[in-house]
């Protein structure tokens, strides 16, 4: 739902710099945001029903019975894939988070300072978003014993992260230079 917000903010922005006369020259820029950042918040916001229900299917996999060593093995063998589903169900949002990272950075582009902070906040949710993600990829690993999976999705949420810290940083630059007076 945040990372929603920052895709409709992109949006927003890309929205109204389209149609003013004084950005004519980023009006292809404004539209691919557009399409892109809105395109973004509808699966965003799908994001949110996988994720729940890729929960759901861990919790049913824990009341699963234990009893004998059938059941047990049966319980382990389906938590682990419900686990694992859980884990890559927030990987994939995390992956879109930082394409709406990516997207916020490209409308600086458009030289609107008047709704720069508009652009600065969309930056901001995006982040939120990867790093909430982030923990919930990661409280899944806790419980998988895929090592190959896990190694996996880790390597990958570790590269979001790095691209994520570098965009927001460029981003801030960017928004606080616009914003002194002057």
């Amino acid at each position: 739902m945040v990372a929603a917000s920052g895709a409709a903010l992109v949006a927003m922005v890309a929205r109204i710099c389209s149609t003013n006369p004084k950005y004519a020259a980023q009006r292809p820029l404004a539209l691919e945001l557009v399409d892109r950042a809105d395109a973004l918040r509808t699966e965003l916001l799908a994001a949110r029903e996988r994720d729940e229900a890729a929960f759901e299917r861990v919790v049913a996999a824990t009341a699963l019975p234990k009893s004998t060593d059938d059941e047990k093995a049966h319980r382990t063998h389906l938590l682990q894939l419900a686990l694992a589903h859980a884990a890559a169900e927030p990987l994939l949002t995390a992956g879109m988070c930082l394409e709406i990272l990516r997207l916020a950075a490209q409308t600086l582009d458009i030289p609107n300072r008047n709704l720069v902070s508009d652009v600065g906040c969309a930056a901001e949710f995006a982040a939120a978003a990867l790093a909430a993600c982030a923990y919930n990829v990661r409280i899944n690993h806790r419980f998988m014993h895929d090592r190959d999976a896990i190694d996996a999705q880790a390597h990958a949420l570790a590269r979001y992260e790095r691209e994520s810290v570098a965009l927001l940083a460029s981003v801030r630059r960017a928004v606080a230079q616009s914003l002194q007076p002057g």
